[in-house]
């Protein structure tokens, strides 16, 4: 019954207060050296996915030409300022997601989605394989209309892929971009500090293809 209530988001008045003083965690990014909180440079943008355990999640991001840098937190919940002990009690409603930091000159919110897409299998509800719980759901963030719309149609085309290879619905969650909670500090850039840590993530094996081969 406890594992089965991990799989169901809480209402806000089931979730865990939180508390209002923000976690400290260092400045800069770990691989890049570049900030991870604000303030950015002025051409910089913003985009935020969850697509289960955000150790791999975040790495998936950091190397790709054009991002300025990356951060794992969470977001989608109730519960303020959350510990991840919370997150992972099923109680806060929160996502493990990544914040990508990009140079839309380098690199366009369409490249984004396709790594998001290929990189884990968006059809498995509150799960990314054997990580199971509210947090590993899959959820792109937006943080405007263009998003929102890119967002969808990429959805669209994608789960139009992933029929013809036999796959389920997409579960994947399109959502304004709620409020973005930097996780602890040994949980940024983990897998660069822990080459050999655990990452869940896999994908289905269908690339995401457009009309001129590759998204944009």
């Amino acid at each position: 019954m406890l594992f089965s209530e991990k799989l169901a988001l809480p209402t806000q008045e089931e979730a865990l207060p939180g508390r209002d003083q923000a976690l400290q965690l260092a400045d800069f990014h770990a691989v890049s050296r570049h900030r991870i909180k604000p303030t950015f440079p002025e051409n910089m943008a913003k985009a935020l996915f969850g697509l289960g355990c955000f150790w791999g999640a975040e790495k998936k991001f950091w190397s790709l030409p054009g991002v300025y840098s990356t951060a794992v937190g969470y977001a989608g919940g109730y519960t303020r300022n959350p510990l991840y002990e919370e997150v992972c009690s099923g109680l806060t409603a929160h996502n493990e997601v990544v914040l990508v930091i990009y140079d839309p000159q380098q690199i366009s919110y369409g490249d984004l989605l396709r790594v998001f897409w290929e990189s884990h299998d968006p059809t498995q509800g509150m799960r990314q394989g054997n990580d199971a719980g509210t947090q590993y759901r899959s959820g792109i963030y937006a943080y405007d209309k263009n998003q929102a719309a890119l967002a969808k149609e990429s959805l669209e085309k994608y789960q139009r892929a992933l029929a013809n290879r036999g796959f389920d619905e997409i579960t994947t969650e399109i959502v304004p971009s709620p409020t973005f909670y930097y996780a602890e500090d040994y949980h940024q850039q983990y897998l660069a500090r822990n080459p050999a840590g655990y990452c869940g993530l896999g994908g289905t094996g269908v690339e995401y293809v457009d009309m001129r081969g590759r998204a944009r």
